[in-house]
């Protein structure tokens, strides 16, 4: 196996961060991913038979996606090209990819190109790649934290397959933990420090999924350890002031941050307050804007309460208020407090897709004109042309109700948007306008009738 490209790092320079450090030198020494390097598995067989492909490894920070590339282009002896869309433009792409050519021509090695962050190139930056792609001067590997299918164009993900990286699991970052440890040659092995198991504990799930920030927690305790009796000491006080900086995996522009308040979203639809107070705190843990929160929560009240219960988009405007006039920490548990109350209430889209009826009716059947009799005859000429004429007058009839009358345009008459569920005040809604529709149906509607 061809390993210069793992070592040359970290035999370079020892003073490199310890997660760099202890990057995996082999498969064996990768942990996670089972689902992709276990025998079977499509990236396994990849290195098992020296047939790389192109491909977009997608997942959160910190799970091993520039370390598989790097493994994958070692254990197929091909030439290993990386670049970052953060910091490379076009310059770099094509200086890259006449390297590339030059192995391609001498017939020495295939080359690897593998691209950090590729989401963050634009849609010509992107395309750059395809003929290259294509004609096998590169076999391209992208790494990135955001959904492909949004932020990749479709011609490069027609010609790569898409591996999804899931977080590490806490077992596993408990591993990765004690092998930094005991690791001498380029972990802390030869420190000697003390870290009780509840301790490796609190430092795996502090990782959250992600290897880079624990080994980072504990390169960074590693300095504030206490020499005591030949042995370093790290204290749970050490842990807790080191964690208090950090924050839990989430990224305000990024699939997290959707996901999140998706889940935040469904668990007030399912009626779970319990998870929907877990995702809000969630997000305010990892540093969500309350008043965005905020926002959302009026949109919940609107789509998925409704009229179920009107009171719930008051209380979330209030909750709103409460928060500006409050600030952090305090007006965060009114937030809360709408959470739970959006949560237990009962549920009804039936507004929300009425409303999306309407819109979709107005779509299909382009500019209606009102009816006569239900324009204002402002003028003695809107009154010659009929205007607002046998318009009856809904509070002169018996209950306020023009049993009979219609409001919509001939070609629509009979159409319904609003449908009430039987929930909450819809059913006393739904009770009321069922009676109505049977009076107007006593009465029949003679207005359009005449008309034809």
């Amino acid at each position: 196996m061809h390993t210069s490209l793992l070592t040359e790092d970290v035999t370079a320079n020892l003073y490199l961060p310890l997660a760099a450090r202890l990057r995996p030198l082999s498969l064996q020494e990768f942990v996670g991913q089972a689902h992709l390097l276990s025998p079977g598995k499509s990236i396994f067989e990849a290195i098992q038979n020296k047939l790389p492909h192109s491909m977009i490894l997608w997942g959160p920070p910190g799970v091993g996606k520039t370390t598989l590339a790097k493994l994958l282009a070692a254990a197929c002896d091909c030439h290993f090209e990386s670049m970052s869309a953060v910091l490379d433009g076009v310059k770099e792409i094509r200086a890259t990819i006449e390297r590339a050519r030059y192995h391609q021509s001498t017939g020495s090695r295939q080359t690897i190109l593998f691209v950090d962050e590729v989401h963050r190139f634009n849609k010509a930056q992107q395309d750059a790649f395809l003929p290259h792609i294509e004609n096998g001067t590169v076999l391209f590997i992208g790494a990135t934290t955001e959904n492909p299918s949004f932020e990749l164009n479709n011609a490069l993900l027609s010609r790569t397959r898409v591996y999804l990286l899931k977080p590490l699991l806490e077992s596993d970052l408990q591993g990765v933990i004690e092998n930094a440890l005991r690791d001498k040659a380029r972990g802390l092995g030869d420190l000697n420090i003390s870290l009780s198991a509840g301790q490796k504990q609190m430092l795996a799930r502090a990782g959250d999924g992600d290897a880079r920030r624990a080994l980072n927690y504990l390169e960074v305790l590693s300095d504030m350890a206490e020499l005591k009796e030949g042995v370093r000491i790290i204290s749970d006080q050490h842990i807790a002031q080191v964690l208090e900086e950090g924050s839990r995996r989430f990224d305000k522009g990024g699939d997290s941050f959707y996901e999140q308040i998706s889940a935040l979203h469904k668990a007030v639809r399912g009626s779970s307050p319990d998870a929907a107070l877990y995702w809000l705190s969630r997000m305010l843990d990892g540093g969500c804007d309350p008043i965005y929160l905020a926002r959302r929560l009026v949109r919940m009240a609107s789509e998925d309460i409704g009229l179920a219960d009107p009171r719930a988009l008051q209380l979330t405007l209030n909750c709103w208020d409460t928060y500006t006039r409050l600030g952090s920490p305090e007006g965060e548990l009114a937030l809360a407090q709408a959470v739970v109350y959006l949560a237990s209430a009962p549920k009804s889209n039936a507004v929300y897709e009425a409303f999306n009826s309407a819109r979709n009716a107005v779509l299909d059947n382009g500019s209606l004109e009102v009816p006569l009799h239900l324009r204002n005859a402002s003028t003695s000429l809107t009154k010659q042309l009929g205007y607002g004429e046998d318009y009856r007058y809904a509070h002169d009839e018996e209950n306020a109700f023009a049993a009979g009358e219609n409001y919509l345009p001939p070609s629509i008459q009979d159409q319904r948007f609003y449908f009430p569920r039987s929930s909450g005040l819809e059913i006393h809604i739904k009770e009321k306008m069922e009676q109505l529709r049977k009076l107007n149906e006593q009465a029949g509607n003679k207005r359009y009738k005449e008309d034809k």
